[in-house]
């Protein structure tokens, strides 16, 4: 995605309009011209591609198109690494330590890096030339760092990503988004499902899968405290949306004065399925939350009958669905219970959760609940919730889910 200072819109009316390059043969020109200069700075420093891409700008005036480029091609198809022949502050740590046995002149420090070169030749077993010690003094800094590998892409992939990630920007400033996703492919609606719950979306969602569903996700805009990691996330939702088949989207915007000027106090940004947007998720990916993720994997390790299942089918309530996290089947006696991992959450999400739970009315859900959660405070209480708690702090713990389901 692009950071602030690279986006490009236009307001028209009460709608806000990110800027879309074509498939012209200029843009696929300029495209290209930046992917060369990443492909011939392999294996030199940031500092010295940085100098490169400098050099392409030149005087241009549509400079942003270009660093809007190059600023995709780092974070999204390159690989750099610290190159040194031991870990900087180390080496630093050892050189120092080496001069200041000596008086300070240009003909000391190449003693000093030739005595260091030779320590670290016979304590590596490799090769170590003074100058490799030279450049790996301060190889943590970013400019420093190298690029070791780049995937170009082709030139009309980049200005899809391009095109995409100005979309993504004005996300930064929703308040809140509604989406209505038609009637499609109940799988589709899965993984859609699973995208708000691996971006942490405080979302509220009504209907069902043979109408459709109404979506609504709070924006960074609506929280008591502005979140840059909430709006990047946000952001992060919106390659996932584009793989469902049908939809339409109207995302309500409260723009920064210092960015947009003189506009009104609230924006819309309305997209649709026929947007021409252009998504780079890979399709049926399962993705977890972190908490989600650490549970499985001390499940594997767990001896027990009961088998932990990932694919859980939507779990129709009233008005509503759910997509549990988990499903845990015994394979003698074939009983199953469904698991959700209630993490962190504002109050009002939680309210709308328990009422989902408590709408269900599931005698074989699970509801792993956190400590750190204040349901006190958030209005929430567990007397009349139908499934069975098993609190936890910082990790799910496989035997106290055991312990529920005896």
């Amino acid at each position: 995605m692009l950071p602030s200072d690279l986006l490009m819109r236009r307001i028209q009316g009460d709608e806000i309009v990110p800027k879309r390059l074509k498939h012209s043969e200029a843009n696929l020109a300029t495209a290209t011209d930046v992917i060369n200069v990443f492909e011939a700075q392999l294996g030199e420093t940031k500092a010295t591609l940085e100098a490169a891409l400098q050099v392409l700008e030149g005087n241009d005036t549509d400079y942003r198109t270009k660093r809007g480029f190059a600023h995709i091609l780092t974070n999204s198809f390159s690989e750099f690494e610290v190159k040194s022949p031991l870990e900087p502050a180390n080496l630093r740590q050892k050189v120092f330590a080496a001069s200041a046995k000596h008086i300070p002149s240009e003909a000391n420090s190449e003693k000093v890096l030739e005595q260091v070169a030779s320590e670290l030749s016979q304590e590596t077993q490799t090769h170590v030339t003074p100058d490799m010690v030279r450049a790996g003094l301060y190889a943590d800094l970013q400019d420093n760092h190298v690029l070791e590998r780049f995937d170009a892409p082709n030139a009309n992939t980049l200005i899809d990503r391009y095109n995409l990630s100005q979309a993504q920007g004005v996300l930064y400033h929703a308040s809140h988004i509604i989406i209505t996703a038609y009637r499609n492919d109940p799988g589709e609606y899965k993984q859609l499902f699973r995208f708000l719950k691996l971006f942490g979306l405080m979302a509220y969602i009504e209907g069902d899968a043979d109408h459709g569903f109404t979506i609504t996700i709070d924006g960074p805009a609506s929280l008591f405290k502005a979140s840059t990691r909430y709006g990047t996330d946000l952001a992060k939702f919106l390659p996932a949306l584009l793989q469902v088949s049908r939809w339409s989207m109207d995302a309500t915007l409260v723009p920064p004065s210092n960015l947009y000027g003189n506009v009104p106090d609230e924006v819309h940004y309305r997209l649709a399925a026929d947007c021409g947007l252009v998504s780079h998720y890979k399709p049926g990916t399962t993705y977890d939350s972190a908490v989600e993720e650490a549970f499985a994997s001390r499940w594997a390790k767990t001896k027990t009958d009961w088998r932990l299942e990932r694919e859980v089918d939507l779990l129709p309530i009233p008005g509503s669905v759910m997509v549990p996290d988990f499903r845990l089947v015994h394979p003698e006696h074939e009983k199953t219970y469904l698991l959700e991992i209630v993490g962190y959450w504002r109050p009002k999400y939680l309210q709308k959760k328990f009422a989902q739970v408590r709408k269900a009315d599931r005698d074989d859900l699970i509801l792993a609940v956190s400590e750190r959660l204040n349901l006190e405070a958030a209005g929430v209480k567990l007397d009349d919730v139908p499934a069975k708690i098993v609190w936890f702090k910082g990790k799910v713990n496989p035997q106290d889910v055991l312990a529920a389901v005896a």
